[in-house]
């Protein structure tokens, strides 16, 4: 049984609460709303519209307290980036396992939750692109790009109409993507990640969709991830869960996923079918 404690109760933690209720493995110790939020001091339950759970929604000040009371395993914070990194400091101190999905991080936050994984001898892992198609977008967007030298890239985020980010994270990381997969060659082109162009849509309710545009001067190849629901987000964020209860150190989705492993496997048995039919 692996303790847990969530901290964001937006339109995607609830969807992680509801995920985390079903599972067996997992206890649900405590939720924390934001500050001055109707949620606060309410049974998790209610706010979810479903039977009591006996679950507490709490404000961000009593968090400490809360930890020292119940002892969570594992924290699983969507909150806003600004307490994310306060919440951050706070549970790495009291070694704490963390999963960050929250976006909207600049580099020296980012270096941050490095240093505190380190410092802290605990584990953090940081994955604003926590759904597992977007992770394989980003995998084959990579490989496509170090074959498509010559093609040009462009990249299409869409997300409700209320999300302030733009371009999100996600997109930003897709680009890396690109730039890395140009790096591949001797002859790199000259590509940085400011060259490629990102477009942000902003209507309705999509949840997210992420497309990566490759053209060249006869064809084009897309590549699409969309997710139809949050719960891409929190089954995402259960198999983070999994994952680093027994990790010490910083990491990024694609070490939950283990695909830096699952692609060199598949090089090898590339090379091995080859071997075999020469």
């Amino acid at each position: 049984m692996i303790k847990v404690c969530l901290l964001g109760l937006g339109r995607t933690g609830k969807e992680i609460a509801k995920v985390l209720l079903e599972e067996e493995d997992i206890d649900l110790a405590f939720v924390v709303c934001s500050k001055d939020s109707e949620k606060a001091n309410r049974d998790l339950g209610e706010v979810l519209n479903i039977s009591n759970t006996g679950i507490n929604v709490i404000e961000p000040d009593d968090l400490e307290g809360y930890i020292l009371k119940y002892k969570p395993q594992v924290a699983i914070d969507f909150s806003k980036s600004e307490a994310a990194i306060e919440n951050a400091k706070i549970l790495s101190k009291m070694k704490i396992k963390i999963i960050i999905g929250t976006t909207g991080f600049n580099e020296l936050q980012h270096k941050k939750l490095v240093n505190l994984a380190r410092e802290n001898k605990t584990a953090i892992v940081h994955a604003p692109n926590i759904t597992v198609g977007v992770n394989v977008l980003m995998t084959l967007t990579n490989i496509a790009a170090g074959i498509l030298q010559d093609y040009d890239s462009t990249i299409i985020e869409s997300h409700f109409k209320e999300k302030k980010e733009a371009p999100t994270s996600t997109a930003k990381k897709i680009a890396n993507e690109i730039v890395k997969g140009h790096a591949y060659e001797e002859k790199i082109n000259n590509i940085d990640i400011n060259s490629i162009p990102i477009l942000s849509v902003r209507a309705g309710g999509i949840v997210g969709r992420h497309k990566v545009i490759m053209a060249g001067e006869h064809d084009k190849i897309e590549i699409t991830h969309e997710s139809f629901s949050r719960k891409a987000f929190a089954l995402g964020a259960l198999r983070a869960v999994r994952f680093i209860v027994d990790k010490i150190g910083y990491y990024e989705m694609d070490d939950v996923l283990n695909l830096k492993e699952i692609m060199n496997k598949f090089s090898e048995r590339s090379i091995f079918v080859n071997q075999m039919e020469n």
